[in-house]
């Protein structure tokens, strides 16, 4: 009989593990499936077929096509380039140059990887609605209440997160690098929180 109860304890205890690594990989990744750059972090192996089984299954649930490199590259953020998390009750301005691509864009999530909803119904910045400054550079403010300038709503949602995502990158061997993507990368900065 105890070895019955050790059994059955030991098998809960393993798939309690199991599934809750499974769950932390797919989320979150580690040293072999994401790089990261600053604030942002990307999956190396996506659209690959040779990826790991934790980057399929999060393309899967993303639900986004698995496009090489060469195609298109994805960024996240969930913490300001400091490493502080991002939160609703601050305002961030995210600094940087426009990408040598076809397309660009930067967009705001709730944790659950939906659009922030706000009344304004603005979820993103790319590279055909951004307003430039005179020296070429952009600033985004991600904030919950409006701000001057291209502002994209964090409303009320706890922790939001950004995704860039640049279509056809020229030059994707230079882009590929990590040192030259420390460069290209918008900046995330915290300004003031309520």
């Amino acid at each position: 009989m105890t070895f019955l109860i050790r059994l059955i304890g030991f098998s809960l205890l393993a798939l309690v593990v199991g599934i809750g690594s499974a769950w932390y990989m797919i989320d979150n990744g580690a040293f072999f499936s994401t790089n990261s750059i600053g604030p942002w972090v990307t999956w190396s192996n996506e659209g690959r077929l040779d990826a790991d089984p934790y980057t399929r299954a999060r393309m899967s649930r993303s639900g986004r096509l698995p496009v090489t490199g060469s195609t298109a590259l994805y960024f996240t953020a969930s913490t300001d380039s400091e490493g502080e998390s991002l939160t609703a009750e601050c305002d961030y301005e995210i600094a940087g140059r426009p990408f040598n691509a076809l397309w660009w864009s930067i967009a705001a999530y709730d944790g659950e990887g939906q659009f922030i909803a706000n009344k304004a119904g603005r979820h993103a910045f790319n590279s055909k609605n951004i307003t430039l400054l005179p020296d070429g550079s952009f600033r985004i403010r991600l904030a919950p209440k409006a701000r001057p300038g291209n502002w994209l709503p964090s409303g009320d949602v706890e922790s939001p997160m950004l995704m860039l995502r640049v279509f056809r990158p020229q030059n994707t061997a230079e882009a590929g690098s990590q040192d030259t993507r420390a460069e290209i990368l918008p900046v995330i900065r915290r300004l003031d929180c309520a």
